[in-house]
């Protein structure tokens, strides 16, 4: 408005100067000022262009419409939210990172913030129609929050007992115990004061146990033997039995396992020592898969490491063939010839008779896969070694330890690493290293880091019964993922894979997929729920599950209010040159003034 008054008192000053200063008209001028001014006062603002803000027609509103799994228990919110977000505005759906068209509810999270900052760009009013469960609220910034419009459907409290956690070993060896550690929580109220929990497998019941619920949650452990599940890989039902509650999605879980004749981690130490004793007992801490380990105390008789009872000789030479990671501490006679095991750990310096005996210091190098264990720690200053046997690298090694004889001369390689073809090997030329468990602190530590990442190390080259690549959770949530690795050669490249199973539209049907790797050498695939055999293109398979569980179906706390956003009026500016009347109102001034001055006799 200030521009527009501005023109209009320049052009009656220059009107009136011109008539009552310059040709001196007196009040006979003053028709033909008051025309020039309004001619002069127009085509000022036509010549600017003058604009000012108008109110526009109200825009549709974008509506972001919860599809999380929590909008969708029994007797929910879901229908009437879906109606009233379609009679409110355009519907955006909104939970993970996967965009879906899906009808119903089936994200597995219950995310805001992306959809919101993606909204908010449209510059249209945007409201949010949720449950007001979402996790992350702490995220999104309070402005834009106070922007948009909250409109709440909270769920019905209801009763409910809920299995929320199982975990047990991924793999065991044939006559062991499986033990599966669960909890089971109450939410909605009163409940009853106990819980019946059983496994099955298929129709066969394996082991059933009731547990007491206190402070509204139960825990304990169902331990059965591998002897009644079989050989091979099998998924566990665990579930509460007799559960007549609100949520039955929450009532089972399941567990994939993996019965395997021999052990995954052998150990065969020739002679007693303590860095077989120390070896032994952190593989068992720190290790995922059923570990096995036999120590020679007499000629020719091998014992367990777990009970010293006597192990046949048949028995330890089939376990170390068909070992997926073997270890060999001393000499061990040739047991471990003709070995299937995919990772060789050798400790060399209990029988070489050339080994150096003294004080000899580790220390660290960077170009090595175990680099990352000894990362922030003082390796140097540890306890010393006792002896090193000499080892030479060749090409392609790495050396992750290098050894000085106290702390002067040459140094020398400890720990080196190699890859020939599908077999990874590490050797160790050190005696001594039990020491670094022995003492505790950041030694202890250092130590458990470095046994935990040369078996990882080991155990990640390529296994032909997995093929080249292998789920990361052979189970996983109601909405979420199957996430593959890349365990092959070389880059990772697409892989074709394909699906049977109980998930698919029929269970004698196979459906065809590809893999497709990112940056990370990780691809995903979404199923829905269900029990799944796949194989992989150039061999191997395996077996993963879809829950039919899901975090989301468990009541959380609401973090989002209902209120009505704060959003600015759209609109626009509409400039002097759209308005017509102002070109007539400069060509009446004008033509009002030629008259005007005709009649005072002027030109």
């Amino acid at each position: 408005m200030l521009p527009a008054l501005l023109v209009v008192v320049l052009a009656v000053a220059l009107a009136a100067f011109t008539y009552l200063r310059v040709e001196r008209t007196g009040r006979r001028g003053w028709f033909a000022l008051l025309c020039r001014a309004v001619a002069w006062s127009a085509l000022g603002l036509l010549l600017l262009n003058v604009s000012c803000p108008v109110a526009g027609p109200p825009r549709r509103p974008l509506v972001l419409l919860d599809a999380s799994l929590s909008m969708s228990p029994p007797g929910g919110p879901w229908v009437v939210a879906r109606d009233s977000a379609a009679r409110w505005g355009d519907v955006r759906r909104f939970g993970d990172e996967q965009a879906t068209g899906d009808t119903l509810p089936t994200s597995g999270r219950s995310l805001l913030a992306p959809a919101l900052a993606a909204a908010a760009a449209s510059d249209r009013p945007v409201i949010v129609v949720t449950d007001g469960e979402i996790e992350d609220v702490p995220d999104i910034p309070a402005d834009l929050l106070a922007r948009v419009s909250v409109r709440l459907f909270p769920r019905p409290a209801r009763r409910d007992l809920a299995l929320t956690r199982v975990t047990g070993p991924a793999r065991v060896t044939a006559g062991d115990t499986i033990a599966l550690e669960v909890e089971a929580e109450a939410t909605g109220g009163d409940t009853a004061d106990s819980v019946t929990l059983g496994v099955m497998l298929g129709g066969k019941r394996l082991a059933r146990r009731v547990l007491r619920i206190r402070n509204g949650s139960a825990r304990g452990r169902l331990a059965f033997g591998s002897s009644a599940v079989g050989p091979g890989e099998h998924v566990l039902r665990i579930g509460l039995l007799g559960a007549n509650d609100a949520e039955p999605r929450t009532d089972v879980r399941l567990h994939v396992v993996t019965v395997a004749p021999t052990p995954g981690v052998v150990l065969l130490a020739g002679s007693a020592d303590w860095d077989g004793r120390f070896l032994y007992r952190t593989l068992r801490e720190v290790a995922q898969l059923p570990v096995r380990g036999f120590v020679r105390l007499e000629p020719n008789r091998w014992r367990s490491m777990a009970d010293l009872s006597v192990a046949p000789l048949e028995s330890v030479r089939q376990a170390a063939r068909r070992a997926d990671l073997l270890i060999e501490m001393g000499r061990v006679d040739g047991l471990a010839d003709g070995t299937a095991a995919r990772g060789v750990w050798s400790w060399t310096a209990a029988s070489d008779t050339s080994a150096l005996a003294g004080d000899w210091y580790l220390k660290t190098t960077e170009a090595s896969p175990l680099a990352s264990a000894f990362l922030g720690q003082p390796v140097d200053s540890f306890a010393p070694m006792i002896q090193l046997a000499p080892v030479t690298p060749t090409a392609g090694d790495w050396t992750a330890l290098s050894a000085q004889l106290a702390r002067r001369g040459a140094q020398r390689a400890a720990v080196i690493g190699r890859e020939t073809g599908r077999v990874r090997r590490v050797i160790v030329a050190v005696g001594g290293l039990w020491r670094w468990a022995f003492r505790g602190g950041a030694s202890e530590q250092t130590y458990r880091s470095w046994v935990a990442a040369t078996a990882s190390w080991l155990l990640s080259g390529a296994d032909s019964a997995r093929g080249s690549a292998r789920p990361v959770r052979p189970v996983v949530e109601n909405g979420q993922p199957i996430v593959f690795e890349w365990t092959g050669s070389g880059a990772a490249s697409t892989l074709g894979i394909t699906w049977s199973g109980s998930g698919t539209s029929r269970a004698d049907t196979s459906l065809a997929d590809t893999l497709r790797f990112d940056g990370a050498g990780r691809a995903s695939v979404r199923l829905p729920p269900g029990e799944y055999r796949y194989r992989l293109a150039g061999g191997g398979g395996g077996t993963v599950a879809v829950e039919q569980y899901s975090d989301e179906l468990l009541p959380h706390p609401v973090t989002l209010t209902a209120h009505e956003g704060r959003s600015p009026v759209t609109g626009g500016r509409r400039g002097a040159r759209d308005r017509v009347w102002l070109f007539g109102l400069c060509v009446l001034g004008l033509v009002g003034e030629w008259i005007a001055r005709r009649r005072l006799g002027l030109r």
